[in-house]
């Protein structure tokens, strides 16, 4: 199933949004074979990849939030998710790409903007760059693929400094760190200079390798980080405790 040629999802000037569906699960396309997000259409509401789940590690750390910002919305599923599960919270999006916007609402479930939602036609970096949204942040979430996917689109000191002065005194941004194997050091090194601490987990899906950067560096206790993964997998039902387990085996790497 596809709709390359559908004009509510190839306005020009932006790669177009297509669908594809196998085995149950409708995945989005920009133009190309990559997978830019999924969705389980008997659990449209659940986050299908791994990857995408792991982007929700924040929920160790700050369990309420009240603003959570999603930078490039791919198929929706975490800005859904966080909409959904997280009431107390303001939940912003920024995507530059209107043809992802219009099939994320008509194919993948995203509701229309009200009073918590927020899902914007601009560009990122605009985003991170704007005063007025420095201090505003308890949780910033980035996974900014073009269509070719070779790697984030927006990785200098620049941007994740901007990231982190989006950030609140205690936020946390995750992000996603993937393609050509150059690009992983460029962005760590980058994030480590913009954030009080930066951890990543072990590679999943694919390449995608996930990085948790603290604004403000966290005290660390397995014994309350595991009690806290069982609560996540009984409200959320995310694999919490591998995400507990894979901190764990960071630390013992890099830490020793």
């Amino acid at each position: 199933m596809s709709n390359a040629r559908d004009p509510r999802f190839s306005r020009p000037g932006h790669p177009p949004a297509t669908i594809t569906e196998f085995e149950g699960v409708r995945s989005l396309h920009l133009g190309t074979s990559w997978v830019q997000g999924a969705m389980r259409l008997a659990r449209p509401d659940a986050i299908e990849l791994e990857y995408v789940q792991m982007m929700m590690m924040w929920t160790l750390f700050l369990p309420e939030p009240s603003r959570i910002v999603q930078l490039g919305l791919g198929s929706a599923a975490l800005t859904k998710f966080c909409y959904q599960r997280f009431p107390q919270a303001q939940v912003t999006a920024a995507e530059l790409n209107p043809n992802v916007i219009a099939i994320c609402h008509a194919h993948f479930g995203l509701p229309p903007n009200d009073a918590r939602l927020d899902v914007r036609e601009m560009d990122a970096l605009d985003f991170v760059l704007d005063a007025a949204n420095h201090g505003t942040v308890d949780v910033l979430q980035v996974d900014l693929y073009d269509e070719e996917a070779r790697g984030p689109v927006l990785d200098t000191p620049e941007f994740y400094a901007a990231c982190a002065a989006c950030l609140k005194d205690g936020g946390i941004m995750t992000a996603n760190v993937f393609g050509d194997f150059s690009n992983y050091d460029k962005n760590l090194d980058a994030m480590r200079e913009a954030f009080d601490a930066v951890v990543w987990l072990p590679e999943v899906h694919d390449a995608n390798i996930v990085v948790v950067a603290f604004k403000d560096a966290p005290q660390i206790d397995f014994a309350v980080l595991y009690e806290r993964a069982a609560d996540i997998k009984r409200r959320y039902n995310l694999p919490a405790k591998n995400w507990v387990n894979g901190l764990k085996e960071w630390m013992r790497d890099h830490l020793a």
